[in-house]
């Protein structure tokens, strides 16, 4: 009897185990890539030349369609086109430098362009911006179009993921009041993560990814 009592013991641990462990699987494992669509939110205020491979009137719907391509950034620009570029260079001439190689590539339209002119959909310039000392914010460190492995944030511990109603994957860390969240932001931009910025984390956690 006691032996019997503790096979079913065991075999009850073992199923809880297993209940746990398949809860703590990553959910968007399938989903993830090597691939790093970039979703720009705010431009840059200086000349940021890069080469635009493609326009589309809808996002691309797979990480695949950017053949030869590991990183591109994608403007969802105010005239109804998703604009996908690559590179990002301090002068014309460099951007053109580099031109011929994505045309070799296969994106024969490609052309240079400097995407500071870009009108975007939903600039978040801080200009005007006042911090709510009653909310707790958080510092974005990428946004992306497909959900990319969090190993790619080296150096940065805990971070968090969220899909928003955009469909776009936003990847932050750390909670504090805004005050507080400028200088952990300095250093996260040392590290590396030039265009981290303050993002209103109440705004974000409903659509946090477990």
């Amino acid at each position: 009897m006691k032996a019997s009592n503790f096979i079913i013991c065991v075999v009850m641990f073992v199923s809880l185990f297993c209940v746990v462990n398949a809860q703590k699987r990553d959910k968007l494992q399938e989903l993830r890539t090597s691939k790093k669509i970039v979703s720009v939110t705010t431009l840059s205020q200086s000349g940021d030349y890069a080469i635009q491979i493609i326009a589309l009137k809808y996002p691309a719907e797979d990480p695949s369609f950017f053949k030869n391509v590991e990183e591109a950034r994608e403007f969802n620009c105010a005239d109804g086109y998703m604009r996908y570029c690559v590179g990002s260079f301090n002068s014309l001439s460099e951007a053109r430098g580099e031109l011929v190689y994505y045309k070799d590539l296969g994106y024969s339209q490609a052309f240079v362009v400097n995407t500071s002119k870009y009108n975007l959909i939903g600039d978040i310039s801080d200009i005007g911006f006042k911090a709510d000392p009653n909310k707790t914010y958080t510092i974005q460190l990428s946004a992306y179009r497909f959900p990319v492995y969090l190993n790619h944030f080296e150096g940065i511990e805990n971070v968090m993921e969220f899909y928003l109603e955009d469909r776009i994957y936003r990847y932050t860390v750390g909670k504090y009041k805004y005050e507080d969240a400028k200088k952990p932001l300095a250093e996260i931009k040392a590290q590396g993560y030039k265009d981290a910025y303050i993002a209103e984390l109440d705004a974000y956690l409903p659509y946090q990814i477990e």
